[in-house]
């Protein structure tokens, strides 16, 4: 079984339930999706919102090794995303050697203001946790306490890891960042970073086609369910 492991913000609702199709629907083996709800983690999540923080999901991603029990492995990844490719293909990547895998990008905005006018922070290995594939028992650091506890830099600079050498690379298109990277068609999983179509501002970004016909298939999944419940 895939654990996946999706950040949740009700003003991305849509954006949760497109990406949770989107994987289910290329799969080629069992799924499970979770969100981090932060209705859900009150008995263990208590940080206050941070005034920089953008999501619900910006530190209780971190939250996912002990809700694995801080074992076998899980994937996070944000919910302003698209997954265009078999997620067993991403699953297939886990190596021992390492206690997360993820793509290292360089990314250094030059926006000041992204989605829905949050500030848009600048911090070395930005976007590093966005998509994560998680080795839990290597990931033990991550108590609650410590989540709640530690900054955002400890947390999404992988601080808490005893060496930079426990992050493996995975390549650039499982976490393909729209409106900064070059664009690529190949993108195996697409982030809308900045913002995503189902924002109006950003209908006309890249990959927004996709999007809508990705929500378009779900919408049409969910009512021949509801006609043949119906019959």
């Amino acid at each position: 079984m895939i654990r996946v492991f999706i950040g949740y913000d009700a003003r991305e609702a849509a954006a949760f339930g497109v990406l949770s199709h989107s994987i289910h629907a290329r799969s080629s083996q069992p799924v499970a999706i979770a969100p981090l709800m932060l209705s859900q983690l009150a008995s263990v999540y208590r940080r206050e919102r941070n005034p920089l923080q953008s999501t619900d999901f910006s530190f209780s991603r971190f939250l996912t090794p002990y809700l694995c029990g801080y074992e076998g492995w899980a994937i996070f990844m944000d919910c302003d995303m698209l997954v265009l490719d078999d997620i067993a293909k991403l699953w297939n990547l886990r190596d021992e050697r390492y206690a997360v895998q993820l793509v290292k990008h360089v990314h250094v905005p030059k926006e000041e203001v992204k989605f829905l006018g949050a500030v848009q922070t600048k911090y070395e290995k930005k976007n590093w946790s966005s998509v994560m594939l998680m080795n839990c028992a290597k990931c033990a650091a991550l108590t609650p306490d410590f989540v709640n506890a530690a900054s955002g830099l400890e947390l999404h600079q992988f601080k808490w890891l005893a060496s930079e050498a426990l992050i493996g690379e995975i390549s650039h298109r499982w976490n393909h960042l729209v409106g900064y990277d070059a664009p690529s068609r190949d993108a195996s999983l697409v982030h809308y970073t900045i913002g995503g179509p189902y924002f109006e501002a950003y209908r006309d970004c890249e990959y927004a086609q996709e999007w809508f016909a990705e929500r378009d298939a779900m919408l049409r999944v969910q009512s021949r369910a509801k006609a043949h419940a119906a019959s």
